[in-house]
């Protein structure tokens, strides 16, 4: 077998081991959490060469991540959109604007290239944003920035839920 199909599944195997270690935890979107810190970390080690994915496995990887995505939109879904469209829309723009306002300033505060300060910004999630920054060659950048955004929401707004008080 090629020495980079060998790094591949060392990777993969990382990144499935930080997931499935991650899903003890309870917090939510666990298992992309761990295996984002899994991969990094095996990543980060040095140990290992760069993983160089094959031609058309990003293409696929778009189209699962589009595909679990879109499965979440059912019927009663569009149903609950129809009353909250009002809340949805200011939301999305306020998040929106908000994220252009913190990316142009933290790109000028902190002299960050302004594509990594307004993506890494973005109120997507790290999939699509990580997506998104390598179509521009920024997509490692981005996903560092996104992955400590999850952590730290994964970590914080369940602690927030839990101290509101009961309806």
């Amino acid at each position: 077998m090629n020495p980079s199909v060998w790094t591949l599944l060392l990777y993969g195997l990382a990144g499935c081991s930080g997931g499935l270690l991650a899903l003890r935890t309870g917090i939510p979107a666990a298992p992309l959490a761990g295996a984002l810190i899994g991969a990094a970390l095996v990543s980060l080690s040095g140990r290992l060469e760069i993983a160089h994915w094959p031609a058309g496995s990003r293409t696929a990887l778009e189209i699962a991540i589009g595909t679990v995505i879109g499965t979440s939109l059912t019927a009663p879904a569009l149903l609950e959109l129809q009353r909250l469209w009002k809340p949805a829309l200011l939301i999305t723009v306020t998040l929106v604007l908000t994220g252009i306002v913190v990316g142009l300033w933290t790109s000028r505060l902190l002299g960050i290239d302004p594509v990594v300060a307004l993506l890494g910004a973005a109120p997507g999630g790290i999939s699509g944003m990580s997506l998104v920054g390598a179509e521009f060659g920024v997509g490692a950048a981005v996903a560092a920035l996104h992955a400590v955004r999850l952590i730290s929401v994964l970590l914080v707004l369940p602690l927030v839920v839990k101290l509101l008080p009961s309806p």
